[in-house]
C-alpha cells in the first residue's frame, strides 16, 4: 500500500511539473484557459497528401525560411531534420509548425500545421511561470508518454507518470498522451519527466512538443496526436534533429 501511495503521489508531482510550472501549480499548458475539446484535436491543416504541397516539393532550400542570421547559425552543422515554430506574434498563442529535412547542403519542407505555443506568445528570457514559450534553437533527443510506443525513433518512455491531472479541465486530460521534450534546462538523455534543472528552477523547464487541447500552453508546443505521431516516427537521433522556434520577429532578427 505504501508503494502504491508513493506511486500516485509521483504520477500527479510529474505531470504537475510539466510544460514549465512548479510542482506547485494547478494551470499547466493552458489547464485555466477552459478551451478546446479533446486532447487530440488541434484544428491542424494539411494538403491531402499529408501536409506536402507542390511548392514545397518543388523548391529546395540552402537555409531555414524566416529564419535571420542569428539563430540560423545556432541549427548544428549535423542537423539534418528541423522543426520549425513559427508564432504568429509576440503576443499570440498560434503559431505554424513546418518540419524541414536535409539532403546535402539543401533543405526541403516536409509537411506544415497549425499549432499553439505559450498562451501569452513568447521571450527570449524565459522565466518560470511566464506563461511564454522561449525563443532559441533547441535539441531533440528524448519522448515519452501515456500511451504506448507508436514506434518512435528518439528514446521513448511509456509510463502513467505522464498522465495530466484530472482536476484539470478534461480537454487538458490528453496533452501528454505523447511528449517530446525540447532540450531547455533539462538534462538530455533522460525522460522528458525527469525534474533536473540544470540552470536553476527560476528559468523554467519541462518544456515539451505534446497533444494540442485547443488554445496556448504555460511555454510547450502543442499539435495534434497525428501530427505528434507523425514527429515521433519521423524524428530520428542520427540526424540530430532540433526545433527552431519563436514569434515570426524575433526568428528574423540578424
Amino acid at each position: 500500500m505504501e508503494r502504491m501511495r508513493i506511486a500516485g503521489a509521483v504520477r500527479a508531482g510529474v505531470a504537475a511539473a510539466a510544460c514549465g510550472v512548479l510542482l506547485t501549480t494547478v494551470a499547466a499548458c493552458g489547464a485555466d484557459s477552459g478551451d478546446g475539446g479533446s486532447g487530440d484535436s488541434s484544428g491542424a491543416h494539411s494538403s491531402a497528401d499529408g501536409g506536402r504541397s507542390d511548392e514545397a516539393r518543388a523548391v529546395d532550400l540552402k537555409t531555414i525560411p524566416d529564419v535571420g542570421a542569428r539563430y540560423q547559425k545556432q541549427i548544428p552543422a549535423d542537423s539534418q531534420q528541423v522543426v520549425a515554430v513559427y508564432g504568429d506574434g509576440k503576443n499570440s498563442a498560434d503559431s505554424t509548425i513546418v518540419l524541414y529535412t536535409k539532403s546535402g547542403d539543401t533543405w526541403k519542407k516536409d509537411r506544415s500545421w497549425s499549432g499553439h505555443n505559450g498562451k501569452k506568445g513568447w521571450t527570449t528570457d524565459h522565466q518560470e511561470g511566464d506563461n511564454r514559450s522561449p525563443v532559441g534553437v533547441f535539441t531533440l533527443s528524448d519522448a515519452g508518454g501515456v500511451l504506448a510506443d507508436p514506434g518512435a525513433k528518439l528514446p521513448y518512455t511509456h509510463s502513467a507518470s505522464f498522465q495530466a491531472p484530472h482536476y484539470w479541465a478534461k480537454s487538458h486530460w490528453h496533452d501528454f498522451d505523447y511528449v517530446i521534450a525540447i532540450d531547455y534546462n533539462r538534462a538530455k538523455g533522460t525522460s522528458p519527466n525527469d525534474p533536473t534543472r540544470p540552470q536553476g528552477q527560476s528559468k523554467g523547464g519541462s518544456i515539451w512538443l505534446h497533444m494540442d487541447h485547443g488554445s496556448g500552453t504555460s511555454a510547450c508546443v502543442s499539435q495534434s496526436k497525428a501530427n505528434m505521431e507523425y514527429l515521433l516516427k519521423t524524428l530520428d537521433p542520427k540526424q540530430h534533429p532540433v526545433v527552431v522556434m519563436g514569434d515570426k520577429a524575433d526568428l528574423k532578427a540578424a
